[in-house]
């Protein structure tokens, strides 16, 4: 019978005083107690007044050697005789034996009736007896003895009586911590609603002990844990409940963590000897220790001992002088590190190549579909806590120390970034704000893991290396304004404290040789930012301003260039006096020590000025010489307003024309400024940015004034400020102009020239910034108010063009609404864009979160809301399959849409007819658009066409264009995709009703559609274009396209436009600009009503994102031969688009293994090959018919070339920070030419934007342009990693300690390697690694094989498994799967060690959706058959398992596959060759319970982290299947009762 328990108060007549506790038991368990649970308050109060309490009491007295009632009765009596004092004495009550305690209380039972009741007073007895004997000796043993006694006759049940023992410890021992004085209670009827608690412990000192919380209560708390532990070790001789093991290991596992709370030193306290309070406390320590042992053991294993490694007992201090607790601690320690190995990869945590790294937090689950989302990137660090989980973020920061090893990996990684400044968004994630900029109410910075110490350490570590590269007579200026620009942004960011910043330079400059200063160039940096607010303030307000400023005075230097004419020398003899000029005005309290001389210097400034500002032509600032240009610049420092005024002046100064009437339906005239020259952009460099934020400012007031237009001059000049500033003067300028004044764009041409500039100018620097996706959004907004509207094809026509080249040019995946709700606001043309879009992503980039594959089917079911589009099967069939198996189910439409067409076919050539007769009656257009209905107007471009029948002079071309731009721009697109559609099926009607052939048909349609679009211009082309490349299922759409574009009026178009814009890089072009008349550059359709001139747009530059487009339908229906065809007429064309590299390397990508070399050569002839950082060999190959693989140190000098340029040194070189500026170029004899290289502006790069990335996505191109197979470079690949050894003396180095040397190391002569055809055969490679960068070099290769498609990855998957499986040795595996970085060190490095840091190097660098595939490389492995393998397929895989704690679906697939694993060696059918215990494999059993923990917690495993239950289930299911001995170390991850985690609601852990 399941009794239900009650607490019990005491009653008349104890001699104890038993108190009791009315409050429930707070168990996190209390579902397996059973009803008692739920009815103990109600019993509790009941059994306070039952009858048997007193007769129970009674009893445990007698057996407990007191008899206070007897003692009661004879204090009233009166005193006795002699004869009766002796007769007592001789008559002492002595306890019965402990024996006869069962039969006592049997009979006692046995006289009341209601057993239920009078087990709730036993129990609340003995729970009280337990607190309250437990300091004396003979009592407690007694009470010990009487428990065990009642559970052998089953009266006492152990899963309910524990829990409310524990919660009643629990109270007491609170009682006792927070000093309760309670007094001791004589009355046996006293109940306490706290519970029983020690104050009712009989002492003659025990009131002022409990006040004083001394030594008293200490030995007290020993004494009740040394018998609470009793109780267990008694509990846990019998099978219990898995909550009931739960119940005693935390609540010890409490005690040992925090044995030291009520220790008060080791003096006397009250004549307590503090050895008896240590032998105390040892006592019940060892006790609480055989309890955690009995319950973790492995024969038996109630508790998996993993619960101890993330207990926190480890991490303890002052642990009591114990062998036996030191033991169990250092096991601990030993299991845990053994567990976290599993957990890391093999790798030095610096994970910033390109600083475009686009992957998402592994914690940071969508949750919601924002861009805020997007925004939490994976850590350009990342540092593995004492479990082995990846921290982020801040725990970072609170985990490095300053002058720590990983302090200065963090340091050489910021120092990377200095040296390739990745964008504001990185720094801005990465970043924290400086202390004293911190706000109270700021919270933290998702990502962030710098410190303001480390990038104050790291930009100083540049200010020096810049230092010492100028010292040593190299030109750097470039690098110098580069820093510069972000030097401003980070102080002006707040993320350093600029007077602390300038108190650590001077110390650092006096640290090193004073030599190291000898220019101005630090001068001249402060000059930069010395009107920045915080920097502003902090000279005006902080106690320590003078001082301060004293030191930055102290950087001034006496130039000593020899070249006084360079514009940058006049600029560095001049900072001081202009920082002197800016002090001076600062502040009256440091004036006695500026130097009068320098301020007396100044006054040339002014001189130099009021001459050349004199006259009516002012300066010819497009023929300056060297002394003009280094004084203006030094002008812009101390004047920047007359500077300001003047380039505006030069840019303004031949007044304004108004132009000519572009059309009759145009109302006015507009007027605009006549062209000049725009400012050069070595001009421009030397400017202040304080001046270039005024020009800025200014311009944008000047250009959006609505008074004049702007001339292409000054919009030049306008743009070219934030190319060559990207850092400080970036803003998004739609919202940056609405601020400034809300009704700008209502002004005249104002978000034409907006859209212009953004279109044709900077939308390769918002990619840059980061903010393409937010600028696409707000196009957006705007084109979904102008579709609808009628006659807003400019405007409209333009955003569009705009969208799709942001939509484009993005590199993950995307939302395609903000908010993700609703059907998108994109047009028809954008909505098939962006499938592609996302074809080319998913398909070459992979989509970087799980969480967004959850999204995707949402996410087009918003595109196609409003679409009937489907894609043809060639096209699908080169979509990646989870994009393709979502759209392949639609229906086509078409024949819906021609018969649709049948029906109103005769009204339409009814209406059409009245509208386009040859008589020209412009006032039916009217009539028409006002009568005619929307889906009649549906159809009058397919109308027009039927009406031609090839003759187009046979209708009103003139009425027809009225039509159309009275249309809406969805309305006009809505015609076009129809026309088509007709088009299409017309032909194929002709072909089969009458004898034309096909040429002849094809010829004729293309000389209607070329009147349409070239002569008369009535429709868009670029939309033509591409609705007819949509129909690429029909035979002869494709076929129309390439005609269209072959034609000679296309091709003067395309002529004309290279030959009016000159230079494709644009911000060197310094003559004056060539504007084209509107009408000639939008033609018919675009401009009719339009008066507003153009500056960038063209209807040919329309055309730059439709080509691609083009290019992969013809490819997609292996029409390679006009693809050829577009690219050599086109090439030249696409040398202006800005994102012909991106273009490149994603069609490589996409179609890889489906191009033939020579559309591979043409599709490279797409970049300017001189401004590609190619390889010599390579450019060798692509220009040779020669179709063999290159040799070994080819695929050597490519990783060699990211070691140098890509990833951040991983060690700290000899003289680091010396050479670090140049970028070496090796060629394959492994020599390197150090010849110094200016660092790449982001104006030279913007795409890809980086110089990291640019290098990076070189390599890719190169790979992907190969002539030989994927198996082929995997195999070189993994040769090159597994032959890695350490160098001989002397090698040739590079400028990160990495050569190649050809004499000084063993060659690879594997015959089994496929890569023997790559030239190792007839050319061995020999490589020489320095072991401080042999790591480098495979972090190298683990990158550049994880930006390659998935053919790849299957491939080195396949190679991965034979070299490990070539290697496997027991002997060796341990060693090999730890630190490859102490391996080359030692020259003990392992193929196997460097292949399994390859695929983790790898692993890291994939998206989560390529992941998916890693079950392919433990496959190849399968069937293990040994432990070795089994640690090697753990080692592999395990680190994975973190990343995926987001990503359910691919974490349960990974785990399976690792259970399979185990299941292959310790299966119950196996039978190895060499016996194999269970005991070997604790650190994997270790190793699953965390990662199912940290799964389920989504993070970092906490102490109320607990596995989901499918994944228990999975893992039952795996664990059903292994030997017994295996199963029983893993059965608490079964689903069932026997488990702690399925048995327990949470399973708590004591922190």
């Amino acid at each position: 019978m399941y009794k239900t328990p009650a607490t019990s108060g005491g009653s008349n007549g104890g001699g104890i005083a038993v108190t009791t506790t009315t409050t429930s038991v707070q168990s996190p368990h209390t579902s397996d107690i059973g009803d008692r649970s739920h009815h103990r308050s109600a019993a509790s109060r009941a059994s306070q007044f039952h009858p048997a309490r007193p007769a129970i009491i009674d009893l445990f007295n007698l057996y407990l050697g007191i008899n206070s009632r007897n003692k009661s009765d004879d204090s009233i009596r009166e005193p006795p005789n002699k004869t009766q004092k002796r007769i007592t004495a001789l008559n002492i009550d002595i306890p019965p034996r402990d024996a006869q305690f069962l039969p006592d209380f049997e009979q006692l039972q046995s006289q009341y009736p209601d057993h239920e009741q009078l087990y709730t007073v036993v129990e609340s007895v003995l729970v009280s007896l337990v607190i309250q004997c437990s300091n004396h000796g003979p009592r407690s043993k007694f009470i010990l003895f009487a428990i065990r006694s009642l559970y052998s006759i089953g009266y006492i049940y152990w899963d309910s009586f524990l829990p409310y023992l524990l919660s009643s410890v629990t109270s007491a021992e609170t009682s006792v911590n927070i000093f309760s004085t309670t007094s001791p209670q004589s009355d046996v009827s006293a109940t306490s609603a706290a519970g029983p608690n020690l104050s009712n412990i009989p002492s003659p000192n025990l009131e002022s002990s409990m006040v004083s919380a001394n030594a008293q209560s200490c030995m007290a708390i020993s004494s009740l844990r040394k018998l609470l532990c009793e109780i267990f070790i008694s509990v846990l001789e019998s099978n219990q409940k898995p909550s009931t093991y739960a119940d005693i290991f935390n609540k010890t596992l409490s005690w040992l963590i925090n044995w030291d709370l009520c220790q008060n030193g080791s003096d006397e306290v009250d004549g307590v000897k503090p050895y008896k309070r240590d032998k105390a406390l040892f006592e019940w320590l060892r006790k609480c220790l055989r309890v955690v042992r009995m319950l973790v053991e492995d024969n038996k294993c109630r508790v998996p001992f993993y619960e101890l490694l993330r207990s926190g007992l480890h991490f303890s201090e002052n642990l009591p002088d114990d062998v036996a607790l030191f033991t169990l601690v250092f096991e601990v320690h030993r299991r845990r590190d053994m567990m976290a190995v599993h957990m890391q990869m093999l790798d030095q945590h610096l994970h910033c190549p390109t600083f475009g790294n686009q992957r998402l937090l592994n914690q940071a689950a969508v949750n919601t579909l924002s861009e805020s989302n997007t925004t939490l990137r994976h850590s350009p660090i990342t540092y593995p806590s004492v479990l082995g989980e990846p921290l982020h973020g801040e725990d970072i920061l609170l985990t490095i120390q300053r002058g720590s090893l990983d302090w200065k990996r963090a340091n050489r990684c910021i120092r990377h970034a200095i040296r390739n400044t990745p964008s504001p968004d990185w720094w801005r994630r990465v970043l924290m704000v400086a202390p004293c900029h911190r706000l109270n109410s700021q919270g933290s910075t998702p990502g962030a893991v710098f410190s303001s110490d480390m990038i104050c350490e790291a930009t100083i570590d540049r200010i020096l290396e810049l230092l010492k590269i100028t010292n040593s007579g190299v030109n750097c200026w470039q690098d110098w304004l580069i820093f510069s620009d972000l030097f401003f942004f980070l102080m002006k960011s707040g993320c350093m404290d600029f007077v602390d910043f300038v108190d650590k330079l001077v110390l650092r400059l006096a640290e090193k040789d004073h030599q190291v200063l000898r220019t101005n160039h630090v001068t001249w940096l402060f000059a930069q930012i010395i009107r920045v607010e915080l920097v502003m303030s902090a000279l005006n307000t902080d106690s320590r301003k003078v001082e301060t400023l004293r030191k930055l005075l102290s950087f001034h230097k006496e130039a000593s260039s020899p070249d006084s004419d360079n514009p940058q020398s006049i600029l560095l003899d001049f900072v001081c006096n202009c920082q002197t000029l800016r002090i001076w005005s600062l502040t009256s309290s440091v004036r006695e020590y500026l130097n009068m001389e320098q301020l007396l210097k100044a006054k040339k400034i002014d001189e130099w000025w009021r001459q050349v500002s004199k006259g009516k032509y002012m300066m010819d600032y497009v023929n300056l010489d060297d002394n003009s240009i280094g004084m203006f610049w030094v002008v812009s420092y101390t004047m920047a307003q007359p500077a300001c005024e003047m380039v505006m002046t030069w840019l303004t100064c031949d007044g304004y024309t108004e132009l000519p009437e572009p059309n009759p339906q145009a109302n006015g005239t507009i007027t605009v400024r006549r062209e000049v020259n725009p400012v050069s952009l070595s001009l421009m460099s030397g400017f202040s940015i304080h001046l270039c934020m005024k020009l800025a400012f200014q311009m944008e007031d000047n250009m959006f004034s609505g008074v004049h237009a702007p001339n292409i001059a000054m919009v030049e000049t306008y743009t070219r400020l934030f190319l060559i500033q990207p850092h400080s003067l970036f803003h998004p300028l739609l919202s940056h102009l609405h601020q400034k004044n809300p009704e700008i764009f209502n002004k005249p041409g104002a978000i034409i020239l907006v859209l212009e500039i953004l279109n044709y100018r900077l939308f390769s620097l918002y990619r840059y910034q980061g903010k393409n996706k937010s600028l696409m959004y707000d196009v957006t907004k705007i084109l979904s108010t102008l579709k609808g509207k009628r006659g807003e094809h400019r405007v409209c026509r333009l955003a569009e063009n705009l969208c799709m080249n942001l939509i484009m040019s993005l590199r993950e995946f995307f939302f395609v609404k903000k908010d993700g709700k609703g059907p998108t606001e994109f047009t028809e043309t954008l909505n098939r864009v962006t499938v592609m879009t996302l074809a080319i992503i998913i398909k070459t980039r992979g989509i970087s979160d799980a969480g967004h594959l959850l999204y995707l089917q949402t996410m087009l079911e918003q595109i196609l809301a409003n679409s009937t589009h489907t894609w043809s099967h060639k096209t699908l069939f080169y979509f990646p399959s989870v994009l393709r198996d979502a759209l392949i189910g639609r229906t086509d439409k078409r024949p819906l849409a021609i018969q649709a067409w049948k029906q109103a076919e005769a009204t339409v050539i009814h209406q059409c007819k009245q509208l386009l007769s040859p008589p020209d009656d412009p006032t039916y257009v009217m009539t028409y658009i006002s009568h005619s209905f929307p889906q009649h107007r549906l159809y009058l471009c397919a109308g027009a066409w039927v009406l031609m029948r090839g003759h187009p002079e046979d209708i009103n071309t003139g009425n027809l264009g009225r039509v159309l731009r009275e249309f809406s721009p969805e309305e006009v697109t809505s015609n076009i995709y129809t026309m088509v559609d007709i088009i299409l099926h017309n032909i194929q009607l002709e072909l089969q009703q009458h004898a034309h052939s096909m040429q002849d048909v094809i010829s004729n349609t293309c000389d209607n559609l070329a009147k349409f679009i070239w002569i008369h211009e009535l429709l868009p082309p670029d939309i033509l274009l591409l609705a007819l490349t949509d129909r690429d299922d029909d035979p002869h759409a494709l076929r129309i396209v390439v005609n269209l574009l072959e034609r000679k009026e296309l091709q003067q178009r395309i002529n004309c436009y290279i030959a009016d814009r000159g230079n494709p890089d644009h911000w060197l072009q310094n003559g004056v600009f060539k504007r084209v008349d509107l009408q000639k550059a939008l033609g018919n359709h675009l401009s009719w009503n339009q008066k507003y001139p153009t500056y960038f747009d063209d209807i040919a530059a329309r055309l730059f994102p439709v080509i691609p487009l083009i290019l992969y339908r013809l490819i997609e229906n292996d029409a390679t031969e006009a693809a050829d065809r577009i690219l050599q007429l086109y090439s030249s064309f696409l040398h202006y688009y800005p994102l012909n590299f991106t273009f490149v390397r994603d069609i490589l990508a996409y179609f890889y293994g489906h191009l033939p070399a020579k559309l591979i050569f043409r599709i490279l002839n797409v970049l300017n090959i001189k401004k590609v950082p190619f390889s010599n060999l390579f450019q060798e190959r692509i220009n040779s018919s020669e179709a063999t693989c290159p040799p070994l140190e080819y695929f050597a000098s490519l990783l060699l070339k990211i070691v140098n340029n890509v990833i951040p040194p991983l060690h700290i070189s000899k003289d680091e920070g010396q050479n670090c500026n140049y970028n070496p170029t090796t060629n394959q004899s492994g020599s390197a030419n150090n010849a110094f290289e200016p660092q790449k502006a982001f104006y030279q790069i913007q795409d890809p934007g980086t110089y990291t990335q640019l290098v990076l996505e070189t390599a890719v191109i190169e790979i992907l342009s190969l002539p030989v197979t994927a198996t082929q470079i995997i195999s070189a690949f993994v040769q090159i990693i597994v032959k890695i050894v350490k160098v001989q003396p002397n090698p040739i180095q590079s400028n990160n300690g990495f050569g190649m040397s050809p004499s000084s190391l063993d060659s690879f002569s594997d015959s089994n390697d496929a890569s023997r055809d790559c030239g190792s055969k007839s050319n061995p490679l020999t490589i020489g690694v320095d072991f401080s960068n042999s790591v480098s070099m495979i972090q190298a290769c683990g990158l550049l094989l994880a930006q390659l498609p998935v053919e790849f990855h299957v491939k080195l998957y396949e190679e991965a498994s034979r070299v490990i499986k070539d290697n496997e040795s027991h002997s060796v595996v341990a060693y090999a799967l730890l630190d490859p970085t102490w391996a080359a060190q030692d020259n003990t490095s392992t193929a196997l060690g460097n292949v399994v840091a390859l695929i983790h190097a790898f692993f890291w660098n994939l998206p989560q959706q390529w992941l998916d595939n890693t079950h392919l490389l433990i496959n190849q492995l399968r069937p293990v058959s040994s432990v070795s393998m089994l640690r090697i397929a753990f080692r592999i895989i395990g680190p994975l398992l973190p990343r995926l704690a987001n990503a359910h679906s691919l974490f349960i697939k990974t785990l399976e596959l690792l259970l399979s694993t185990m299941v292959d060696v310790f299966g119950k059918n196996t039978k190895p060759l060499i016996p194999i215990e269970a005991s070997d494999i604790t650190d994997l059993i270790d190793f699953l319970h965390h990662v199912v923990h940290y799964e389920g917690q989504g993070g970092p495993v906490q102490p109320n982290s607990k596995p989901r239950p499918d994944v228990l289930a999975l893992c039952g299911r795996a664990i059903e299947n292994m030997r017994p001995d295996v199963q029983h170390l893993l059965f608490h991850l079964k689903p069932d009762i026997s488990s702690i985690y399925a048995a327990t609601k949470n399973s708590q852990n004591p922190s």
